[in-house]
Formats: structure tokens, C-alpha cells, sequence
């Protein structure tokens, strides 16, 4: 692969607004996160084969190791930044160097998390409250998973690499490579097939382990192959750069932070809060989550591109290009989310009737559907902004309007709600976290609109000088 042959080439896009621009450059993150999507779903309906104990498990234990990843995942997406940036700045070399500090410091940090919950996966289930047996398969499952993290330290790193250079193509094969190779190996190694043993739940965490490892080996193989290397020096940029270091953290830390808040909060303060209604308000809201998980995928993916756009052109010195983008990223945004809410209003007693035949279920998940429609266009603006302000480094601003929102909107809010308006039962914790995402969209399209995003400045070295040009064209 030649740096002309990316899927963005000079002749295939000229306009750096346009929305044939941005759809090709987020389709392929599109197609990547819509894949993960499928391949969860099937590996738990593998697991769900094995019985109620397994199904009961694996989702919790899947949450619990995905806590402290995600702080790594966020502090990994500066990468997008950094990368991007100094690819608009000519300094192609910065580029494969910054994807090997995140790379140290990924490794270093995951070894430690298995250092540490390893010994403790039993307490931490125990202090959960679950019975023996199923915890006895949550702490199989996730040191399993602990290991899993070591390995995707390569794919998180090296996606965040191919975004950054607008070689996102890079990272859709391989992803849905890695993603094949997982439910084939969850088939053999859950069921015994092919002369294995069946390992149960085990097998479908050590799937996942041999999913990793095919991915990783697939972006690293890429990464340090001769046309990459030719074009940004992926196999002589190894040396530690604390320097660089210091930039992934100065920006990637409150990211890290705010994943890991969010994730964590949202949780347990939606589940807990709903939890208190009963299993039928638990059931809906998990069947009423599995949907607009889904239906948000695309999004997050165009999210993803308009980072590598926004850190490009403020590499090139071209911030109205970068406002020019998260326009025509939020208009293509609002548009489909807009047509999801609209679906999700219209069937929202067929969608429950797909996923529960209890027509308590039904009753309370409907309700929660019409709140889910409500909010789909704010979290579209939620996560474009996101994606913008990304990609100028305001990630501070991100992580403290998400904390407010799920600490303060949603978990204050669910509280008082269920309080003062103990009538609105299971509804109250679903109000909570429709006014949060509405309160964070606002806010950072209040923060976008003020410009002080174009007063961040990332790169206080100096750098090699960019010619700017009225027409802009992808390197």
C-alpha cells in the first residue's frame, strides 16, 4: 500500500468539506464498529447456549474487566489527535512515534491492572452479592479477559494510528478479520469442536484472546510493513519520548478519566436505580439499551473520522476547514438519528414485542422507547462535538460536561426523581439520563460555538512549516 493509494486519494476527494469527504472517510469506522456490534451478539448467544449461570455471568464479568480498560481506550484516543495533527504538520515521523509511546505506556498499564485484579476477581464479585456458582464464572471469565487487555493495547494503539493518517481502511479489515477469527474460535473452544475440549464460558473468553491477538497481528503486521514505514518511519521510531508521553496524558488523561466515569456511572446507576423496580423494569431497560446501542454505532464511528479531520486541518493551520467539517459531520448525524427516533416512535410496541412476550415488560419498555426517540438527535450532537473537540485536544472540557452529567444529571437527578415523583417508577432513572445526554449535547455545542477550542495549542514546539492553500487535499 502506497501513501496514494489510501482510501481517500488526491483524485478521489479534493474538497476536505464535502460530504462525499467525510462519508468516506467514516464509513470504513462505520462498518468497524457496526461488525463488533454483530460479533457481540453472537458470542452471547453462544454463551447463552451453555444456560442461565453462563448468561448471567458473562455479561457482568465483561463489564467489570471493561471498567479499567476503558481508561486506557481513552487516553489511547489523543493518539487520533496527535496523529492527525502532525500528519497536517508534515512531521510524518511524529506520527509512528506517538502510536509506540501509547504502545509502552498501554502495556505497562494493562500489566499492572492484571497485577492487581487478578487476586481480586473473587472479592470483587463476592462484594456484588452474586451467588457462588455464577461468580465462580465471572472470576474464570474475566482473568481471562485481563489477559485479553495486554493484547489489545497493539489494536487500540494502531487504530488510533491508521485514523489519524486517514487510513481507516487499514483498520476496518483487519478489525472484521479479528472479529471472524473470535466467533470461530468461540464456536470451536465453547463447544469443543474440532478435537477441543469444551471450555465453556472460559472458551469464550480465551475466543476473544485469539480474536485479539489475530487483529493485532494483522495492524502491527501493516503498521511496520515497507510502505507504511517508507511514508512515516514505523520501524525507526521505537525510542521512548517522554516528552511525547507527556502529550498523550496531557490530553488523553481526562479522556481516560471521563470514559471510565461514564461507563462505570452509568452502569450502576442505571441498572441500580431501575434495578429497585423489579426484573420486568430491568429486562426493559436492558432490551431498550441492546437497541439504541446498536442504532448509535454509526454515529460513534463518524465521530471517530471527524477527530482525524478536525486534528488534520488544525494541523494544517485550517480551523475554518475544521468548522466547515463538524458541520457537514452534524448534519449527516442529526439526519439519521433523527430518522432513528422517528422508527423508534412508530414500532416502539413491535420492538418490545420482539424482545419479550410479558406484557409488563412491553408496557415499560414502550415507555422507555418514547424517551430513548427524545434524546437521539442531542446524542448525536453529543458525540459529533465530541469527535471535534477531540480533535482540537479540548478533552478536558469533554470529561468534566460528561462527569456533571452522569454524576450530577443522571445520578442526583435519578435520585430526586425517584424521591420526589415515586409515580413515575421505573421511568425516573430513563428521565434522568435523557435530561443528561440533552444537558452534555448542549453544553458542547455551547463550548464548539465559542471558539476557544482554536486557542488550544498542542504542539508548543516548533514544527516544520505548512504551506496553507485555499484547496485542501489528503496526504
Amino acid at each position: 500500500m502506497t501513501e496514494e493509494s489510501t482510501l481517500l486519494s488526491h483524485t478521489a476527494v479534493k474538497d476536505e468539506t464535502s460530504l462525499t469527504y467525510m462519508l468516506k472517510l467514516a464509513a470504513p469506522m462505520v462498518v468497524a464498529h457496526i461488525s463488533f456490534t454483530v460479533m457481540q451478539f453472537i458470542d452471547r448467544f453462544m454463551v447463552s447456549r451453555l444456560g442461565t449461570e453462563a448468561l448471567a455471568a458473562v455479561l457482568p464479568a465483561g463489564y467489570v474487566s471493561f471498567v479499567p480498560a476503558s481508561f486506557a481506550i481513552g487516553v489511547m484516543t489523543s493518539v487520533n489527535t496527535f496523529v492527525s495533527q502532525s500528519l497536517g504538520r508534515g512531521d510524518k515521523k511524529a506520527c509512528s512515534n506517538y502510536c509506540w509511546q501509547a504502545i509502552y505506556m498501554g502495556l505497562a498499564y494493562s500489566l499492572v491492572t492484571l497485577a492487581i485484579m487478578r487476586p481480586a476477581a473473587p472479592m470483587i464479585f463476592k462484594a456484588l452479592g452474586h451467588e457462588p456458582a455464577v461468580a465462580a464464572l465471572e472470576v474464570t471469565y474475566l482473568r481471562i479477559m485481563l489477559y485479553v487487555q495486554v493484547l489489545a493495547v497493539f489494536v487500540w494503539a494502531s487504530s488510533q494510528f491508521f485514523m489519524g493518517v486517514h487510513r481507516p481502511v487499514i483498520m476496518m479489515y483487519s478489525a472484521i478479520a479479528g472479529q471472524v477469527v473470535n466467533v470461530i474460535a468461540n464456536y470451536v473452544l465453547i463447544f469443543g469442536k474440532f478435537g477441543f475440549p469444551a471450555m465453556g464460558i472460559a472458551g469464550a473468553a480465551w475466543g476473544t484472546f485469539v480474536g485479539i491477538a489475530a487483529g493485532s497481528v494483522i495492524r502491527m503486521a501493516v503498521f511496520l510493513n515497507s510502505d507504511v514505514n517508507a511514508n512515516f518511519k514505523s520501524r525507526h521510531s521505537l525510542n521512548l519520548n517522554f516528552a511525547r508521553m507527556a502529550d498523550l496524558l496531557k490530553v488523553g488523561f481526562p479522556s481516560g478519566i471521563g470514559l471510565m466515569v461514564n461507563i462505570a456511572l452509568w452502569g450502576v446507576i442505571l441498572f441500580a436505580m431501575v434495578g429497585q423496580f423489579g426484573n420486568d423494569a430491568l429486562a426493559a431497560t436492558s432490551a431498550v439499551l441492546s437497541c439504541v446501542n446498536v442504532s448509535v454505532m454509526p454515529v460513534v464511528g463518524l465521530g471517530t473520522a471527524l477527530t482525524a479531520a478536525v486534528g488534520k486541518s488544525i494541523g494544517e493551520g485550517k480551523k475554518d476547514v475544521a468548522i466547515k467539517q463538524t458541520s457537514v459531520s452534524l448534519r449527516i448525524a442529526l439526519v439519521y438519528m433523527g430518522l432513528i427516533g422517528l422508527c423508534l416512535l412508530v414500532f416502539r410496541n413491535r420492538i418490545m414485542a420482539f424482545w419479550s412476550s410479558d406484557d409488563l415488560v412491553i408496557s415499560i419498555g414502550v415507555k422507555m422507547i418514547i424517551l430513548a426517540a427524545i434524546y437521539q438527535v442531542f446524542d448525536a450532537a453529543t458525540l459529533v462535538y465530541n469527535g471535534s473537540l477531540r480533535g482540537a485536544g479540548d478533552t478536558l472540557w469533554l470529561a468534566a460536561v460528561s462527569a456533571f452529567g452522569a454524576i450530577v444529571v443522571l445520578g442526583i437527578g435519578s435520585m430526586c426523581l425517584v424521591k420526589l415523583l415515586p409515580q413515575l417508577g421505573a421511568l425516573a432513572p430513563w428521565i434522568a439520563a435523557t435530561l443528561s445526554i440533552i444537558t452534555v449535547g448542549v453544553a458542547n455545542r455551547w463550548r464548539f460555538k465559542s471558539n476557544r477550542w482554536m486557542r488550544i495549542d498542542l504542539f508548543k514546539r516548533p514544527g516544520p512549516e505548512i504551506p496553507i492553500r485555499d484547496g485542501a487535499v489528503i496526504q
